[in-house]
């Protein structure tokens, strides 16, 4: 039987998980299995991985989730926006703070030149994440056609982000499951009306989360496209925050010019800093393109409404579907679509990686029927002998990500005063 810890314990757990979040899904997983089932006790070892796989399943920062979800299933609702709120706040207000340094100071030549060894920092830490996920996904011939498949279409254009996820989830819930279906361990029998309370979550946090979208369509011009732009995200991000970052740049960068390539960079550079979840990554673009187009209120603003748009439609999912998990979790055609989705994302993640590679190794690009090309005489080769360096230490030396970013910074620092 799972403990009831008193709100004051929760409040502490969450809150040092939150403040300890650090180096991406994987550690802040391992940091919420040692907390929860290993130190207090809470959760069952089963009953953690059962949660780990229904949050999977769904749209949004997973590490996240599982914090909500964690959080319900020990206080209910109140627990859940606990924990997830907790996990989410301190690295949120970290980012106010970054864009304040960033729109100051980033100009300047030395801090220009540490964000060279940032970017190169990224690119190793994109590169690991892919190799990471390969190991996982290309089990067999169809899972690799998939992904390079994602890949071509996003590389060259041919698909935007959301048909190539779609495509994949439709094609893997029609292919029969290669998985073997998990299961949480508690039935859901003991939920009083499970389609009631599925139906107010529905209710309350999708009238929260429309309130600051139907204001902002209203008021129109940027904080407009902010809302609707990071609305679909939220409904879109299936396979985390690296997986949606190339439709991101797409998006920020070419359709509506609120950052330049660099500064993108920059962002998710800045991102992996804070505690909490990569996804931060859209409160930090949204804070920066409203600094640059109306100051210190726009940014606060558009920081805001991203953080609404991109967090408020996670509890949403995870109280929607929290008393319905054993069902879904034992649905093998759900199981299908998840592995065929992670194949997709592995494409996608590619892509992100080769894109911000070029960008970062070559001062001119071209465009092609292919997609971005390099021109080879542009190559910097103080960005490559960082990239390089960068990756070294994160694949062969296996330095945690934030000793990788702060070495590669002050690399670029010490170069750049030479």
């Amino acid at each position: 039987m799972t403990q009831m810890p008193h709100l004051s314990e929760l409040l502490r757990v969450f809150g040092r998980i939150g403040l300890l979040s650090f180096g991406g899904p994987a550690a802040q997983i391992g940091l919420m299995h040692q907390e929860l089932v290993e130190r207090t006790g809470w959760l069952k070892e089963k009953d953690f991985l059962g949660a780990l796989s229904f949050c999977m399943l769904l749209p949004g920062p997973e590490a996240m989730q599982l914090a909500t979800f964690c959080g319900w299933r020990l206080r209910g609702t109140i627990g859940g926006v606990i924990a997830g709120s907790l996990f989410v706040l301190p690295g949120a207000t970290l980012i106010f703070l970054l864009v304040a340094g960033y729109a100051a100071y980033g100009e300047l030549p030395l801090v220009a030149s540490a964000f060279v060894g940032v970017k190169a920092a990224v690119v190793a830490i994109i590169v690991q994440a892919s190799i990471v996920l390969s190991r996982k996904v290309l089990t067999n011939k169809l899972n690799t056609g998939i992904a390079l498949a994602s890949f071509i279409a996003l590389y060259t254009a041919a698909l935007p982000f959301p048909a190539v996820i779609f495509l994949a989830a439709a094609l893997g819930f029609a292919l029969p499951s290669q998985t073997t279906p998990s299961t949480a361990s508690r039935s859901e029998a003991h939920i009083s009306n499970p389609w009631k309370q599925t139906a107010t979550a529905i209710g309350i946090w999708g009238f929260l989360w429309l309130i600051p979208v139907i204001f902002a369509i209203s008021v129109g011009g940027f904080l407009k496209d902010v809302a609707l732009f990071f609305s679909q995200l939220a409904v879109v991000t299936f396979g985390g925050a690296y997986a949606v970052l190339a439709y991101m740049v797409q998006a920020v960068v070419q359709d509506f010019s609120w950052l330049t390539t660099d500064q993108m960079m920059d962002a998710l550079g800045l991102a992996e800093t804070t505690p909490g979840p990569l996804i931060l990554v859209t409160q930090f673009v949204a804070t920066l393109a409203g600094q640059l187009q109306g100051g210190a209120g726009l940014a606060l603003t558009a920081g805001l409404l991203a953080l609404w748009c991109t967090f408020i439609p996670c509890f949403l999912w995870i109280f929607a579907g929290a008393p319905h998990v054993s069902r879904i979790l034992s649905n093998p055609r759900l199981s299908s679509a998840l592995a065929v989705i992670s194949a997709a994302v592995l494409g996608v993640i590619a892509n992100l990686s080769l894109w911000f590679t070029i960008n970062l190794l070559f001062a001119e690009t071209l465009p092609s029927p292919i997609g971005t090309l390099p021109v080879l005489t542009s190559f910097d080769p103080i960005a490559g002998m960082l990239t390089a360096a960068a990756i070294f230490a994160m694949l062969k030396l296996r330095l945690p990500l934030f000793a990788v970013l702060v070495l590669s910074a002050s690399a670029a620092m010490l170069i750049g005063l030479l």
